[in-house]
C-alpha cells in the first residue's frame, strides 16, 4: 500500500511496478476513477514509477476530502490485481 504524504498543499505518493506496462495499466485505471470523480491528478511516469500529487484546484489548490477520497481509490486500485 502507498504512503501518502501531505506537503506543499498536495497529497503525494510514489508507486513502483514491475515494468512500464504495469505502471501504464495502473495509470489507466486511476484515470478512469479520477474522471468519474471529476478530479484530475498531477502525475508523472518514468518506466516503472508513477508519482501522483493530489490537490483540489477549485478550492484554491489545497488538499480536501475529494483528494483523500481519490487517494483511497488509488490505493485500492494499486492493491487489486
Amino acid at each position: 500500500m502507498s504512503m501518502w504524504e501531505e506537503k506543499n498543499n498536495s497529497l503525494y505518493s510514489k508507486f513502483e511496478f514491475k515494468d512500464f506496462s504495469e505502471a501504464f495499466a495502473f495509470m489507466t485505471r486511476v484515470a478512469l476513477a479520477a474522471e468519474k470523480m471529476d478530479h484530475h491528478p498531477l502525475w508523472t511516469n518514468v518506466y516503472n514509477q508513477v508519482e501522483i500529487w493530489l490537490s483540489t484546484h477549485d478550492a484554491g489548490n489545497i488538499v480536501t476530502d475529494k483528494d483523500r477520497a481519490l487517494a483511497k481509490k488509488i490505493d485500492k486500485i494499486k492493491t487489486t490485481p
